[in-house]
């Protein structure tokens, strides 16, 4: 059997793993890379495995998140038709964000195009997008969905069951047994892991006792997350200075996940009278697709975030949440100089509306920016993170004046603590375990924490593009 990384190797997007034995081949995770130029030429070299990719089998699908899902439909592209197995609420949010993804794409090469025009160059040089939007839709008729505990066989020789990963909305771990040479090997992929007791979704299912493989997430391999009750005190800090200041507070968000889990912090915020009540635009329309999926699934949620979706329909005066699709009114958001609360995407304010409401708000020292997400190397919102002064949004020069506050203790990855104690659930060491999905860094320190506060043996860091023959 060998194994293969092609992505979150040395860093944390572009998520896929290949999978070979003499009878089968599969992909786990087919996801874009995100952060910067080097980002895009990444994505195009992509899924060039050096092998055609219509010998593959078959795809698992840990969640939905682009940098795991991203490149599905380049796969289809190059010729792949088989399965890709994903949970029910996976499938239905990747009919949302694969083709939102390709769209985004599309406007991005049609800005870049009129750029061009207007300084009297033509259009050599601008790049195609990776994917249309019709080829994203092809690719999700590709699309199987598969229930949580439930085993599958996708391949004569390989059963595969989806335990809840806690990470957002139909998010998995992947327990994988596969016969090799007469040998029955299982490996687990813990796909990215949720932060115990935090809000909208329950807790990570424990890892299963054993395994021969492990790959195992690291985003936050080298720290630990600020509590609850600290995150909620700086939210709070946030609001009352911007309030005061009479200014605009925005809240770059991922769409599926962050948005939600931002909508119930701060109406719970506003239940418990530690904010006054709140007008928040929701200035995304994917995130308002992914909310409606959210609520679609309520089996998935857990108790309190139930009782809060309760409350808010008794309180319609305490909290109000519009979510906006049209242009028009999202340009209209810019005109509001104080007291707006503006969720919008990307999360990592790459693309998207997000851009539109940071070049209004950036210069103006009145107003926050409330960074509650993971920033990846060499985008925009990593940049505010580390504290530059001065932006580039759509060609312009932007100054930094605005407050900009990094909430930690959101994050929909577990931290280092939390990543050992899932894996304190195996009752020995698995016999080989991989160390992905994190800067290097970071994965070095937790697979240095693994060594030594696990005892483990045969912890390995794999680079982008290694192969390993177990």
């Amino acid at each position: 059997m060998r194994l293969a990384f092609y992505g979150a190797a040395g860093e944390v997007t572009g998520s896929c793993t290949l999978v070979e034995t003499g009878e089968v081949r599969f992909l786990v995770d087919c996801g874009m890379f995100q952060g910067g130029t080097e980002a895009r030429q990444k994505n195009v070299r992509a899924l060039d495995f050096g092998f055609d990719v219509r010998s593959l089998d078959f795809v698992l699908l840990t969640h939905a998140h682009i940098d795991h899902s991203g490149l599905l439909p380049r796969l289809a592209m190059l010729g792949y038709r088989g399965p890709i197995h994903a949970t029910q609420a996976t499938v239905d949010l990747l009919e949302v964000l694969l083709p939102d993804a390709a769209h985004i794409q599309e406007k991005e090469i049609e800005w870049q195009l009129r750029h061009r025009h207007r300084r009297g160059f033509g259009e050599r040089g601008v790049p195609a997008p990776l994917y249309t939007v019709a080829q994203a839709q092809s690719a999700l008729r590709l699309l199987n969905p598969v229930r949580y505990g439930e085993w599958l066989r996708p391949a004569d020789t390989v059963a595969v069951r989806f335990r809840d990963a806690g990470h957002i909305l139909g998010s998995a771990s992947l327990e994988v047994s596969v016969e090799d040479g007469g040998r029955q090997r299982r490996l687990l992929f813990s796909g990215d892991l949720g932060m115990p007791g935090r809000p909208v979704l329950p807790d990570p299912e424990p890892a299963p006792a054993e395994a021969d493989v492990l790959l195992i997430e690291s985003t936050y391999g080298d720290r630990l997350h600020r509590s609850l009750a600290d995150t909620e005190d700086e939210i709070v800090a946030a609001f009352e200075r911007t309030r005061a200041a009479g200014g605009n507070l925005v809240i770059p968000a991922f769409a599926v996940g962050r948005t939600q889990e931002m909508i119930y912090m701060l109406a719970d915020l506003v239940r418990r009278k530690r904010l006054h009540p709140l007008k928040i635009y929701v200035d995304s329309p994917m995130a308002d697709m992914a909310t409606r999926i959210t609520l679609a699934h309520r089996e998935l949620l857990d108790p309190e975030t139930r009782e809060l979706i309760a409350w808010l329909r008794q309180h319609p005066d305490k909290v109000s949440i519009e979510f906006v699709a049209d242009v028009e009114r999202s340009k209209a958001l810019n005109a509001i100089r104080s007291g707006a609360v503006i969720v919008s995407a990307s999360g990592m304010c790459e693309a998207g509306r997000i851009k539109y409401h940071l070049r209004e708000n950036l210069p103006r020292s009145e107003c926050t920016v409330l960074i509650a997400g993971f920033q990846a190397a060499g985008t925009l919102g990593r940049r505010l993170v580390d504290g530059v002064r001065l932006v580039r949004i759509f060609g312009e020069t932007v100054p930094v004046r605005a407050r900009i506050y990094t909430v930690g203790g959101l994050s929909a990855h577990a931290d280092r603590d939390a990543l050992l104690g899932w894996l304190r659930g195996f009752r020995k060491p698995p016999g080989r375990t991989f160390v992905v999905h994190g800067e290097p860094g970071a994965s070095a320190s937790f697979a240095a924490a693994i060594e030594s506060e696990l005892g483990w043996p045969d912890v390995h860091l794999p680079q982008a593009g290694e192969r390993v023959t177990l």
